[in-house]
């Protein structure tokens, strides 16, 4: 069964299309307590309690968010979230109990763009919300970059958020697009874990170095040929630079 709740709160307005979040979770208690809490800030939500109309819904209800559960009935979360990225550039929450490292570095390759193990506060999913959506909105580039970077044959045209590749259109995520804008603007020089996810995630990121190393794994391998040069440098316990000419 699905549930499209439309509510805010009460006498509020809004001139514009509300952001919306699709939750899929099996635990009414935590869809009762996550529900309310967006309402109330002016989200509407849609819910799919057991992962098996939550493609469905991704398709007609277009959410601008996605908190996913893991472990749901008769659906295999990691699958589901794979599936979701595939079709879909939305931003992915997992929200879990799951609490290895391994599930965390697993959902992230998968594709989502963050990962918060239950129990967890509501004050701190409502802000990791927020960061995941800010990645996922345009960007201005900084006054003083330049609005196409070029490195051999990968061009990366911030203002029209466009990279390609010896002339082929390259498809990143809007967080892997953050990210590789954040070391091409700033090309040549180390770029620390933490400079990074403060950056790209957003501040109380500083200690997920997982995150870094996930996505910029994710860039090498859309981006750099096979036996061709890197385009992204690792410097050992310290972080990562986008090459010079």
């Amino acid at each position: 069964m699905s549930d499209v709740a439309t509510g805010s709160a009460a006498g509020s307005r809004a001139p514009e299309r509300r952001t919306k979040a699709l939750l899929i979770e099996d635990d009414p208690n935590i869809v009762d307590l996550i529900r309310s809490n967006l309402m109330v800030r002016g989200y509407e939500t849609c819910i799919s309690p057991d992962g098996s109309r939550a493609l469905e819904l991704l398709e007609t209800e277009s959410p601008d968010i996605v908190l996913l559960d893991l472990m749901l009935p008769g659906a295999d979360g990691f699958d589901l979230c794979r599936e979701m990225r595939e079709r879909s550039n939305v931003g992915i929450i997992v929200v879990s109990a799951r609490g290895g490292q391994q599930d965390k570095v697993d959902a992230l390759n998968f594709g989502a763009d963050d990962y918060m193990t239950k129990p967890f506060g509501i004050e701190e999913l409502l802000a990791r919300i927020t960061a995941t959506l800010r990645r996922t909105r345009p960007a201005e580039p900084p006054d003083t970059a330049p609005l196409r970077i070029s490195a051999g044959d990968l061009v990366v045209d911030l203002e029209a958020r466009l990279v390609t590749k010896a002339g082929a259109v390259v498809h990143l995520t809007p967080t892997e697009f953050a990210l590789l804008r954040e070391l091409a603007v700033n090309r040549g020089k180390l770029l620390t874990h933490a400079q990074l996810l403060r950056r790209v995630w957003g501040q109380g990121y500083a200690t997920e170095t997982e995150y870094v190393r996930v996505y910029v794994r994710r860039l090498r391998a859309k981006l750099e040929s096979a036996g061709g040069p890197p385009l992204i440098l690792t410097q050992p316990r310290a972080g990562y630079r986008f090459v010079t000419d």
